[in-house]
């Protein structure tokens, strides 16, 4: 009988107030009882909308049965067949914008809880399985992807399935791209993402790290190499500031490379060989999800008072709602209608250790007002006179976005690119203006969603294998 509650199965989580001071994951996951309790509440539509609604269209209610059954591993294989990433998707996937935002359960409570499902069949099948995936018989052509995030990885995943000879370049000394320099332990446990990428070693993929496309090794020598068609998923890591007084302050970071601190270089661990902020006051300038990691580490690393420095009202925020509630509940305080104008610092000639800018003693900022929507549909930020006011922090994060770096396309001929500094690409292909190139994920679209990434990802896998398959005919 199918499960008529109109809420999801709760997901079991960390109490705030322990989970604020340590990196271990905040939710705690399903058990098989709840797993098949709310797999019960799919009426497996005909129309089945939630697998239209999914990137990377995952047959959704057709996992949802095995779970009800108890086939886990099932359950598992049908996710695998169209993602290379499950135990990612199942944790930072924003399944209530996508598959959960089609689910007819939605119209009348909570939709079904997709996305925790989907990582509770890959948590089941990592601790269960005992042999790796098959590694399928090669077609004798070769596929170069650039960047190890996750457009790049489900490209890489979907090309050796298909029994291509794919190198994955990476220019980091870790793979993962944004999955282990972008998302906090506490989100993404980086033993998980380790574990997707031995699955697609297993596949046959080759992982090159420290490897710079546009510096190391530039396209055109891939090329030349041997590879027959190139994917560019090099991601948008080049951090977006205001251009206010004071950002070249000590004490002032980008969410980028304070994440990349902390999570790829270990800085939140005792004793650590990259500094980072400890205690304070922090104050994090952005209302995305990025903004919400920064927080929430910067509360782990011991921050007395966390500010989230938000230009519009908590409706407009854009970060997941799980998100903003979680960084509430581990006591994240958010000051929404207000705009930064200038970080302020000093000066001590006299102390060796302050840097020619000095160090940040507050944030100045103005009030705001919602004024009439901009191009995208949200309404305007307004400043409002004579409401200047200065919070007191000694650091401050800037987490208003980022952009696509811009090496590969200075050092690549025929690459066309738009104003954001993204690769112009074909929509349904991924492909560039120059033969054979494709790109797709953040170097396209500037940062976004990694099951959208994937999708790139995958679309462009379907169009390189036709056309290789046609150049060989």
């Amino acid at each position: 009988m199918p499960n008529m509650s109109q809420i999801k199965n709760p997901m079991p989580t960390q109490n705030p107030m322990v989970r604020a001071h340590n990196f271990e994951e905040v939710a705690l996951g399903y058990s098989e009882s709840a797993a098949m309790n709310e797999a019960l509440r799919c009426l497996n539509c005909k129309r089945m909308p939630c697998v239209d609604a999914c990137p990377v269209n995952i047959r959704i209610p057709a996992f949802l049965a095995k779970i009800r059954e108890g086939n886990f591993e099932d359950a598992y294989q049908i996710i695998r067949e169209a993602s290379s990433l499950p135990a990612v998707c199942g944790r930072v996937c924003p399944q209530e914008t996508q598959c959960e935002s089609k689910c007819v359960r939605g119209i009348k409570g909570e939709p079904v809880g997709i996305g925790r499902l989907e990582r509770f069949v890959a948590d089941w099948h990592n601790a269960h399985a005992d042999t790796p995936p098959a590694t399928p018989p090669k077609n004798g052509h070769r596929v170069a992807v650039v960047g190890s995030g996750p457009s790049g990885l489900s490209c890489a995943g979907d090309l050796a399935r298909a029994g291509y000879e794919v190198t994955v370049f990476e220019a980091l000394h870790t793979a993962g791209g944004v999955l282990v320099y972008g998302i906090p332990e506490f989100r993404l446990p980086k033993a998980i993402v380790a574990r997707e990428i031995e699955n697609l070693r297993a596949m046959g993929v080759t992982i090159q790290c420290n490897t710079v496309i546009g510096k190391t090794l530039t396209v055109d020598e891939l090329f030349a190499s041997g590879y027959e068609a190139v994917f560019i998923g090099s991601g948008a890591g080049l951090p977006n500031f205001m251009g206010i007084p004071g950002e070249s302050l000590c004490g002032v970071y980008s969410a980028n490379e304070f994440l990349t601190r902390s999570n790829l270089m270990g800085a939140y661990r005792e004793n650590p060989t990259t500094p980072i902020m400890r205690g304070g006051r922090v104050a994090v300038v952005g209302g995305g999800n990025v903004a919400m990691d920064a927080a929430r580490t910067a509360l782990r690393l011991g921050a007395e008072q966390v500010y989230v420095v938000y230009r519009r009202s908590m409706e407009e925020l854009p970060a997941r709602k799980e998100e903003v509630e979680h960084a509430k509940e581990e006591g994240v305080t958010f000051l929404t209608l207000c705009n930064p104008t200038e970080i302020l610092g000093y000066h001590n000639p006299d102390d060796r250790r302050d840097p020619k800018n000095g160090f940040v003693t507050g944030l100045k900022c103005v009030r705001c007002a919602l004024g009439e929507p901009d191009a995208r549909g949200r309404r305007r930020s307004v400043a409002i006179p004579d409401t200047d006011h200065v919070i007191d922090v000694d650091t401050v994060i800037m987490s208003i976005g980022t952009s696509p770096n811009p090496l590969i396309k200075t050092t690549t001929a025929g690459l066309e690119v738009n104003a954001r500094g993204g690769f112009v690409v074909e929509e349904t292909t991924g492909a560039t203006s120059r033969e054979g190139v494709y790109a797709g994920g953040d170097a396209v679209t500037g940062a976004a969603t990694v099951i959208s990434a994937m999708g790139a990802g995958k679309c462009a896998a379907r169009a390189i294998d036709a056309y290789i398959k046609g150049k060989a005919q």
